[in-house]
């Protein structure tokens, strides 16, 4: 949350402007909203984080492996799950598993996979981590839950269309 708000919303001053020298305005202020919110939503989540030693993305590693029904996973697998490089997993991984909350591990069948998982101390840091974030709503103020849900669906809609998933 800026800590000078604006007497205006440079949005909305930015659309008015865009529709009298270029055009219909409504797509680029909704992404600019949204680059915005997510700035904001970032911000709020970072610093609910950042006292657990977590970044997003850490986190979102540990919720995987802990909602797996096993607890571990293959590294390709969290890759797709989370939508990331190989690299970035990786890299993921071996902070998780320099701060003792995640552990490699064989695969028992498959000498090319390596397992990742979570470990109790992981257990322990996602559960402090999870109050953190979920006592500032993900950042996510200002809404019902009601809008919030339809914020949800609309934005999966984007997501859908853009190839993000299948139904």
């Amino acid at each position: 949350m800026s800590r000078h708000p604006l007497s205006f919303d440079p949005i909305a001053r930015a659309a008015e402007t865009w529709q009298e020298r270029i055009g219909p305005a409504t797509a680029m202020a909704a992404v600019t909203s949204i680059m915005r919110v997510q700035q904001i939503l970032q911000s709020a989540v970072d610093a609910a984080l950042r006292p657990h030693g977590l970044t997003f993305a850490r986190y979102e590693a540990l919720v995987l492996l802990d909602f797996s029904k096993r607890g571990s996973l293959p590294m390709r697998v969290m890759g797709e799950r989370l939508q990331l490089h190989p690299t970035s997993i990786t890299n993921i991984v071996d902070r998780l598993e320099s701060d003792g909350l995640v552990r490699r591990n064989p695969h028992p069948t498959d000498r090319r996979t390596t397992l990742v998982e979570i470990t109790d101390a992981g257990r322990e840091r996602k559960a402090e981590a999870t109050k953190a974030v979920t006592d500032v709503d993900f950042g996510l103020c200002g809404l019902t839950e009601r809008e919030t849900d339809h914020l949800t669906q609309l934005l999966a809609k984007v997501r859908r269309t853009a190839g993000d998933f299948t139904d």
